[in-house]
């Protein structure tokens, strides 16, 4: 994947119902679709963290997604805080 262009950077959390209704992979497969890289993770307290290093407007339409997330999720919350670019490679989901 070519990431160069890949000016922006966000570590996003989502909160609410959205352990065990699929929501890393659902985030796995829009990030795919917008060309994103970076991780998502469920984390101790409940929630699902994401980095995700794109576009301004690649990273807009994720951070639009995560609002929703799939269709067994009840998304309460959803921040973001835009980071210094990280290299990565790939998206990869983290357990």
């Amino acid at each position: 994947m070519n990431t160069q262009g890949y000016t922006h950077q966000f570590y996003i959390t989502v909160t609410g119902k959205v352990q065990g209704v699929g929501y890393r992979a659902g985030t796995e497969e829009i990030v795919r679709r917008l060309g994103i890289v970076g991780w998502v993770r469920n984390s101790p307290d409940g929630s699902v963290q994401i980095t995700a290093t794109g576009t301004e407007e690649q990273l807009q339409a994720l951070v639009a997604w995560c609002r929703q997330g799939p269709s067994g999720a009840s998304v309460d919350h959803v921040s973001w805080d835009e980071q210094t670019p990280e290299s990565f490679r790939e998206f990869t989901v983290r357990r």
